[in-house]
């Protein structure tokens, strides 16, 4: 490693570090504020606020990494500037091309961090989060309805890989922390969509690999065509168990647990998977999963954005100015960034091509901005 690669790197990372630091701070404050109005004397204490908030931080930190990465790099790149020591490294012989390499090499890391975070730390510890939530407040881990949470699987004919007889929903009332179902409703379709089975049992255990055990069932059975008025063709019958070969998953079930940004790519991939073999819209989750894949590459966007700044000079006045519009340039990028993943949705834009554009046009400007700069 050069000398000036590692000038570059510890003078960058200290900045970085600080600021990323200063801004969860700031935002973990604003966070503790709203969730106070949860906290209650019994139930979800004060102390609970607190490491709800904590085991949120990786999922923040991931966010606002990039914004981070832009903020610390203008700062040092104008503190270089500033003090003409890229003046210096410029008559070293230093090229622009050479500043960009060791850049986008100190990039690698901070783009290592973010996918460390995003794959792996902040999708379990927001889990944890919300669980931790939801078991201090009494209530269901996840719910997407009043009615609590719906899924969808296929019935087939051997269980898992036969053909497809029919569909079924899927409703629980309450997962509990060590994902027990609870208050479970199954109601079973055949190809033609009229109901053939309605199951209803207390809890749902799942023993091994896509096997289910429901306990304390009660059981309907519908005979086909059956008419309107002839109610008593029904059969049910009470068991203390039964065994249900499904698809779904307790690994499936956690992924409806957190927001779709809040997922791994191996999440969203397994999920969207599912959703596609049920014949539902994996629009959202395909979104999700392609931003997921190339917010990394915002790192080295920022690091682009932020080169332009080691070329101005003190001499020239409004540094302070400038280094302020290079931040707010970073906001910027991150709302477009967000307002174009909604844009996409609503307008069925290709979720990779539309994942991808902010970056595409925020790099052209950080290109120009550095050709504008050394011509100037």
């Amino acid at each position: 490693m050069s000398v000036l690669q590692r000038y570059f790197g510890q003078e960058i990372l200290r900045a970085v570090l600080f600021v990323l630091l200063a801004l969860l701070v700031l935002t973990s404050f604003f966070d503790l504020m709203a969730e106070l109005g949860s906290v209650t004397k019994e139930g979800y204490r004060i102390q609970h606020a607190f490491m709800y908030i904590g085991l949120t931080l990786p999922g923040k930190a991931y966010d606002l990494m990039p914004i981070a990465v832009l903020i610390g790099s203008i700062y040092v790149l104008a503190q270089f500037a500033a003090n003409s020591e890229f003046t210096i490294m410029r008559a070293a012989s230093m090229s622009s091309w050479k500043a960009a390499q060791i850049l986008m090499r100190i990039a690698l890391v901070f783009i290592a961090l973010t996918f460390l975070l995003g794959e792996v730390i902040a999708p379990k510890s927001e889990k944890f989060a919300k669980a931790l939530k939801a078991d201090a407040q009494g209530g269901p881990l996840t719910q997407e309805f009043r009615s609590g949470m719906w899924t969808k699987d296929l019935i087939r004919a051997d269980g898992l890989n036969g053909a497809v007889l029919g569909v079924r929903f899927l409703n629980v009332t309450k997962v509990s922390q060590n994902r027990e179902l609870l208050g479970v409703k199954i109601y079973e379709f055949d190809k033609d969509f009229q109901l053939i089975r309605q199951i209803n049992a207390a809890k749902g255990e799942y023993v091994r690999s896509h096997v289910w055990k429901l306990s304390t069932v009660v059981e309907t059975s519908f005979p086909k065509n059956i008419a309107s008025e002839d109610i008593l063709a029904a059969n049910t019958q009470k068991l203390e168990s039964k065994e249900l070969i499904s698809e779904i998953t307790p690994n499936i079930l956690s992924v409806l647990f957190i927001e779709p940004d809040r997922m791994s790519a191996y999440e969203l991939s397994s999920y969207t998977q599912h959703l596609a073999e049920n014949k539902q819209s994996t629009k959202r989750y395909d979104m999700a999963f392609w931003k997921k894949l190339t917010y990394p590459v915002s790192i080295l966007v920022m690091m682009a954005l932020a080169l332009p700044f080691a070329y101005l000079h003190a001499r020239d006045g409004g540094i302070s100015l400038r280094i302020f519009s290079g931040i707010m340039l970073g906001m910027v990028f991150y709302l477009v960034n967000s307002l174009f993943s909604h844009l996409g949705l609503i307008n069925t834009w290709p979720p990779l091509l539309t994942a991808l554009f902010p970056s595409f046009i925020f790099s052209l400007l950080a290109f120009s901005g550095l050709r504008y700069v050394e011509r100037n």
